[in-house]
C-alpha cells in the first residue's frame, strides 16, 4: 500500500515505524528537513521538504497514485486542510486526520465529503484516556482491548503465585470452568538476563508465577479471569477510588474531566507544575477534583498529599524522565499501582519488569485505529501489543462455501500458519447498522473447537505473536471474485 504521513513528530515517526515494517511504500512530508533525514536514516522510507496544503508539496510525494494520507500533524488546521486537497486534487481514497479539538468529532457536516473529507479523526489523548479508563475498571490487568464493539476483551495479567489458574495447566483450567467463553492464548515468561519469551499455548502449557499472560474472553467473564490468575484468595477486588495525576496537560485535563463525570466514585488529585495552568485547571475541572502546583518529583509533596493512600498513581506529563521517576518514587513510597506515559520507545523497553506497572505509549495507543485502515480484507478492529512486535486482529468471515476459503469450513481444515491462535468468535453482529431490532439475535462469544463451523459474518478473533504473519491471515479470509 501507497501511504503518505503528514508530520514527522512523534505519532508520526511512531506510524511510520510501524507500517515500514509491513512493507508499505511510505512517504513523510515535514517541514523539518533534519527530522526528515533522521527518519530516513532509521527507516526504509522516502522524506519530502514542505508544507502539506501546498499541491506541490503533496504532488512530488506522489499523491496522485496514493492508497491512503494520514495527516498528523501538529496543527488541527493543518491536518483537516492537508485531507480536504488530497479529496479534491488528488482523489486519494482514505484520508485520516489526527484533529484534538472534540468539536469536529460529531458533526459530519464539517468532516464528511461535502465538509474537509475526513474518513476518520483520530486523537491520541482521546484513545489514551479510553484506553487508561479500562484500566481503572479492571484493576489487575496490564492491557484491556476491545473487540466486537465491546463484547470480548484481549486482556494481559501478570499471574501470582497461589491464585487458582496459576501452576495448572491450560487443559485442566478448561476442564474446571468449561462454560467459561475464554482462552489463553499467549504467555510471556520472564528469563534472567534476556527479554521475556513468547511462550505458545496448547493443552499441556502449565501457567508459571510471573507470567504474563494473554486472555481472550467475553467481557462478562473478564473480571472473573482476571480474579483467578491474579489473586491469592477470593475476596473481592479493591476497586479503584484514590486517583492522581501527576501533569494537567491535554491528557491528564481530559482524564480528570471524563472521571469526574461520575460524582462520587473517584476521589482525584491533580499535581500541575505551571501556576498559570493550575488556575485554567482549576475552572475547568469540578470543585471536587484537587488541583496542586507543584513538583510531581517532589518527595515531601507526595507524602504530604497522602500517596501511600493512592489506588493509581497517573504520570502523564510530557516528559518521560519525569513520568519515570515520579512513578518510581510514588510506588516506593506506597502508592498501590502506577502507570507512565512514555513516549521513545527505548524508554518504554527498559521499564518492563521494573516497578512500573504499566508503560504506555501515546503512538501505540490509537495505532491500532490506523492498522485497521491499512489491512486488506474486512478488518474491524487492530490492537498493536508488546510494543509492536504482536497484534491481535479482529476480521469478518464473508462470502459462502464457494467463494470464501473459510465459511462452511470447520476450524481444523483452515490453513493457519500454525504460530496463529484463533481466540474467539462473535457471532450474530448486525452486518449493518440500519438492520431493524427485531431481526437481530443476541450475539454470542464462541470459543472455537476443531469441529466448530465458520458463519458467514462471523467477527473471529486472533492473536499473532509476529506481525509478519498478518498478511497470511489476511488472504485466507479475503473473499473471491465470485462473492461479488
Amino acid at each position: 500500500m501507497k501511504i503518505i504521513i503528514l508530520g514527522a513528530g512523534r505519532v508520526g515517526q511512531s506510524v511510520a515505524d510501524s507500517l515500514v515494517s509491513e512493507r508499505n511504500d511510505i512517504t513523510v512530508i515535514d517541514t523539518d528537513a533534519a527530522r526528515l533525514r533522521d527518519l530516513e536514516s532509521r527507516f526504509d522510507l522516502r522524506g519530502v521538504v514542505g508544507n502539506g496544503i501546498e499541491p506541490s508539496v503533496l504532488a512530488e510525494a506522489g499523491a496522485q497514485d496514493t492508497d491512503l494520507l494520514i495527516a498528523c500533524a501538529a496543527q488541527d488546521e493543518t491536518n483537516l486542510v492537508c485531507c480536504k486537497m488530497a479529496q479534491l486534487l488528488f482523489n486519494i481514497p482514505t484520508r485520516v486526520a489526527r484533529v484534538r479539538s472534540t468539536g469536529f468529532h460529531f458533526d459530519e457536516r464539517l468532516t464528511g465529503p461535502e465538509g474537509f473529507g475526513v474518513d476518520r479523526i483520530i486523537c491520541p489523548e482521546e484513545s489514551l484516556t479510553r484506553y487508561i479508563g479500562k484500566l481503572i475498571d479492571y484493576p489487575e490487568a496490564m492491557q484491556v482491548r476491545e473487540f466486537a464493539g465491546g463484547r470480548a476483551c484481549l486482556v494481559s495479567v501478570r499471574a501470582r503465585a497461589g491464585a487458582p489458574m496459576v501452576s495448572h495447566t491450560i487443559c485442566e483450567l478448561r476442564e474446571s470452568s468449561p462454560d467459561v467463553a475464554m482462552r489463553l492464548v499467549a504467555i510471556y515468561r520472564r528469563f534472567p538476563d534476556e527479554p521475556d519469551r513468547f511462550v505458545a499455548c496448547d493443552g499441556n502449557t502449565r501457567i508459571e508465577p510471573g507470567d504474563e499472560v494473554f486472555v481472550l474472553a467475553a467481557s462478562g467473564h473478564i473480571a472473573n479471569v482476571l480474579t483467578a490468575l491474579h489473586r491469592r484468595d477470593a475476596r473481592p477486588v479493591k476497586p479503584v477510588r484514590r486517583i492522581m495525576i501527576a501533569g494537567g496537560g491535554r491528557v491528564g485535563l481530559r482524564l480528570a474531566r471524563q472521571l469526574s463525570k461520575e460524582p462520587g466514585r473517584f476521589h482525584i488529585k491533580v499535581i500541575e507544575a505551571d501556576a498559570e495552568r493550575c488556575i485554567g485547571l482549576a475552572s475547568e475541572l469540578p470543585s471536587d477534583v484537587l488541583v496542586l502546583q507543584g513538583d510531581t518529583t517532589d518527595e515531601d509533596l507526595l507524602g504530604g498529599e497522602s500517596v501511600e493512600e493512592i489506588d493509581l498513581f497517573l504520570a502523564l506529563t510530557d516528559d518521560d524522565e519525569d513520568n519515570i521517576m515520579s512513578c518510581l518514587l510514588a510506588k516506593r513510597m506506597g502508592a498501590r499501582r502506577v502507570l507512565a506515559l512514555i513516549n521513545r520507545r527505548s524508554y518504554a523497553d527498559l521499564m518492563h519488569g521494573t516497578q512500573i506497572d504499566i508503560a504506555l505509549s501515546p503512538a501505540q495507543a490509537m495505532l491500532g485505529e490506523l492498522l485497521a485502515y491499512v489491512r486488506q480484507g474486512d478488518v474491524q478492529a487492530v490492537h498493536s501489543l508488546r510494543r509492536g512486535v504482536a497484534e491481535a486482529l479482529e476480521i469478518v468471515a464473508r462470502g459462502d462455501r464457494k467463494s470464501s476459503k473459510v465459511v462452511g469450513r470447520k476450524v481444523s481444515e483452515l490453513q493457519l500458519p500454525h504460530e496463529v491462535h484463533m481466540g474467539l468468535i462473535v457471532r450474530g453482529l448486525p452486518d449493518s447498522p440500519d438492520v431493524s431490532p427485531d431481526d437481530l439475535r443476541e450475539p454470542e462469544v464462541i470459543i472455537p473447537r476443531s469441529s466448530t463451523v465458520i458463519e458467514s459474518n462471523d467477527h473471529v478473533v486472533f492473536f499473532l505473536p509476529h506481525k509478519r504473519l498478518v498478511r497470511e491471515v489476511e488472504k485466507l479470509f479475503r473473499v473471491s471474485a465470485t462473492f461479488f
